[in-house]
């Protein structure tokens, strides 16, 4: 199987998918650039990304849609299991966001061009100038509905188990006093793992838990930054079976 799977994905799969993500580029790029930002900077990223589950043999399954409201934004915290996170993710969540991209990806061709007119949020830098610039882009893209997407582990897992969470995206939700989405990604991992570009057919689920209350004043950014970090590991390690990393 291992052989018809590599013969399907260099002979079907990749020519694909490469026109295809061209092709939503370009579509992103010329759409914003029109006027149509808040739309077209989200959906040809859905449409792209679901193509790319069925390319790729891989079905998945969505929970909790109905606890997000489609007017309020928030930051959504995922874990983080491989390549095919960014496609499970566009593919079913079914709320405009925008991603926290390294400033690398920038220098894509195609792809970097038409994120920067998409509105995704550039980083590359640390310390409080790079937060302070992390939620300057924010104010701006966050608006109408419009949500952040972020992986707090910072990096794909290497053996498939969750790991500990950094305190960045919740320092961030803290500072723009917007509520918490915890977000359980299971199966991408199964899909194509951080060690190898074959891909292997798998079974993909997406659980979207109950929104974690803002930060309020009274609680202070720093308390409020624990609870959020906390509450968002813990509810995703339960729901895969895992133990909270400390």
């Amino acid at each position: 199987m291992i052989v018809f799977y590599f013969i399907y994905e260099v002979l079907i799969f990749l020519p694909i998918f490469l026109v295809c993500s061209i092709v939503t580029s370009c579509i992103t790029y010329v759409g914003c650039l029109l006027g149509f930002g808040k739309q077209m900077g989200y959906y040809p990223g859905v449409y792209w990304s679901r193509l790319t589950c069925w390319l790729a043999l891989s079905p998945y399954k969505v929970e909790g849609r109905e606890k997000l409201d489609k007017d309020t934004s928030y930051i959504f915290v995922a874990n983080h299991q491989g390549a095919f996170d960014i496609f499970l993710l566009y593919a079913g969540l079914n709320h405009s966001f925008r991603w926290m991209l390294r400033r690398g990806i920038q220098k894509m061709p195609f792809i970097g061009p038409a994120c920067d007119k998409a509105g995704h949020i550039w980083v590359d830098e640390q310390g409080a100038s790079g937060m302070m610039h992390t939620v300057r882009g924010a104010l701006k893209t966050l608006q109408g509905g419009t949500s952040m997407l972020i992986f707090p582990e910072g990096t794909r897992t290497a053996n498939g188990h969750m790991n500990r969470f950094k305190k960045g995206a919740f320092t961030l939700a803290a500072i723009l006093k917007l509520p918490v989405v915890p977000i359980t990604i299971d199966g991408p991992y199964k899909v194509m793992p951080k060690s190898t570009l074959l891909i292997r057919p798998h079974r993909m689920r997406l659980i979207i838990h109950d929104p974690l209350p803002a930060v309020t004043k009274a609680e202070g950014n720093e308390a409020g930054v624990a609870r959020l970090l906390h509450d968002s590991q813990r509810v995703i390690a339960e729901s895969l079976g895992e133990p909270i990393q400390q």
